[in-house]
């Protein structure tokens, strides 16, 4: 089936990325310009967010200047010459420090960038400054922070979801164009959702993970949060492709999604899985969902029912990979080699400073992860449960490959609920749940994006909520060109 549609992708946005880096192009704004003012923006609307944990004003100047000078003088900087950035504090970078958000790693400065950065800065980006996340990138509120939670700029008093909460909020805020953020179990798609963004996880192997500080290395995956599916594809094309230093990255061609239009929604199948819609998620989820659907049909979309019933089995599978993983990566942070030391005591030995260090060093949602993850992989439990989880991790990729013989991809809500307020008495595993429509495509390693869903009352607060889409491995081309789409139907209603 023919899904090519001539609908152009020139279509103004005023106020995404393409539009912004244009008006750098025309002369009718500078890189300089454009910096001032987030810089300005940022100091007055972050201490009240603290999306920030450093901003790189100086170097970010010095390059603005590189950039229109080169305009000026006929150069081509790049495809994203004008655009402002900012960048998750997991991410290294030559510039500022790398912390993830740790008093671990406070002190840190990197002495190589992440591929994604640098080729970011290659193509004309412009570094704004490195935001705060949920400490090493675990958890989904952005509170499990070193230098305090980051704060929604929807309702200060709620989460702005996490772990990539402090770059959804950037963007949120307009104190940054777009953001880069990591994606372990749904860290960039969440946030967006939460903070009325677009963000997209490719498939794993698409981005370089080089340079990204590990937390889960089978499920992490470098992505843009962006205003626009547009702002979101121009930032996969210029990180996607081989690296050197990766060696999961892909070889396959990086295509350019919206080069072509977005998708024609008629004859498309777009299947919706039953358990993710369920009396289980928020009254206005649903309702915008609905919505959505009816929108949809409208538009002659063909709506196919699915059914993924691993649905509920992917939190338990991720959270004995990921801990698994994450106790592995967090053990080269012992305090000698590098990294926050305690003080050495009289008479103590080096087993009881290395405890004594990452007692200090590491906050306790990491503590957590790190002694359930050495627990699965500790002699007589290995088979029971992290062998197990491989082989549920396997199911959950076939139970994928399934269902994308029925539709060409799936839809349902990003999260169950819209932001829940700062200091939420949730449990740990309440909180795990945050991420239960999210998570299996990191388990699959299969590409997928939030989009804006609407918004929804809760408590007397209007909130924005996402719509997730999903799509088979390496097909970011049909998964972008949907999700324009439906971003479009919801533009005109």
């Amino acid at each position: 089936m023919n899904h090519d549609s001539n609908q152009s992708t020139d279509r103004e946005h005023p106020d995404d990325l393409v539009a912004r880096i244009r008006s750098v192009r025309a002369g009718e704004a500078t890189t300089v310009d454009r910096l001032e003012g987030m810089l300005s923006r940022i100091d007055t609307v972050d201490p009240a967010l603290n999306a920030f944990h450093e901003v790189l004003g100086e170097d970010a100047r010095r390059h603005a200047e590189s950039i229109d000078a080169r305009l000026a003088a006929g150069d081509d900087p790049g495809p994203l010459a004008g655009a402002i950035v900012a960048v998750k504090d997991n991410l290294c970078t030559t510039e500022g420090r790398t912390t993830c958000s740790s008093k671990m790693l406070e002190h840190y400065r990197s002495p190589f960038e992440a591929t994604a950065v640098e080729r970011l800065r290659n193509a004309g980006a412009t570094i704004v400054g490195k935001t705060n996340l949920d400490e090493f990138a675990m958890g989904s509120s952005s509170e499990n922070c070193a230098w305090g939670p980051v704060r929604n700029p929807h309702g200060v008093d709620r989460v702005p979801g996490g772990s990539s909460g402090g770059s959804a909020a950037a963007v949120a805020a307009d104190c940054a164009d777009v953001a880069l953020g990591s994606d372990t179990g749904g860290s960039i798609r969440q946030p967006a959702a939460f903070c009325g963004c677009v963000g997209f996880k490719p498939t794993y192997g698409r981005i370089s993970r080089y340079g990204l500080v590990a937390f889960g290395s089978s499920l992490d995956q470098i992505g843009p949060i962006g205003r626009s599916v547009r702002d979101a594809s121009l930032l996969y094309e210029v990180m996607a492709g081989v690296d050197p230093h990766d060696a999961t990255t892909s070889e396959l061609p990086v295509e350019s999604p919206l080069s072509e239009g977005t998708i024609d929604l008629r004859g498309l199948r777009v299947g919706i899985p039953r358990e993710h819609v369920t009396d289980e998620n928020h009254p206005g989820v649903t309702e915008r969902f609905a919505e959505t659907l009816d929108t949809l049909r409208s538009a002659g979309v063909t709506i196919v029912d699915v059914d993924l019933p691993l649905t509920h089995h992917g939190i338990s599978t991720y959270y004995v990979i990921a801990p698994a993983e994450a106790s592995s990566n967090l053990s080269r942070y012992d305090g000698i080699r590098y990294g926050h030391r305690a003080e050495a005591l009289p008479g103590e030995g080096l087993e009881e400073l290395y405890a004594r260090t990452r007692s200090e060093g590491f906050g306790p949602e990491v503590r957590r992860r790190i002694m359930l993850g050495t627990y699965v992989l500790s002699a007589g439990y290995y088979d029971a449960y992290y062998t197990r989880a491989l082989k549920v991790r396997r199911l959950i990729k076939q139970e994928f490959d399934g269902v994308f013989s029925q539709c060409d991809v799936l839809l349902g809500p990003t999260t169950p609920t819209p932001a829940f307020r700062l200091g939420a008495d949730l449990d740990p595993v309440s909180m795990y749940l945050n991420d239960v429509y999210t998570v299996n495509a990191n388990i699959a390693g299969i590409p997928a994006i939030s989009i804006p869903g609407g918004f929804v009352e809760d408590e007397g607060d209007a909130l924005p909520v996402g719509l997730h889409l999903q799509a088979p491995a390496f097909a970011e081309s049909l998964l972008l060109r949907t999700a324009s789409a439906v971003e479009a139907t919801h533009a005109r209603t």
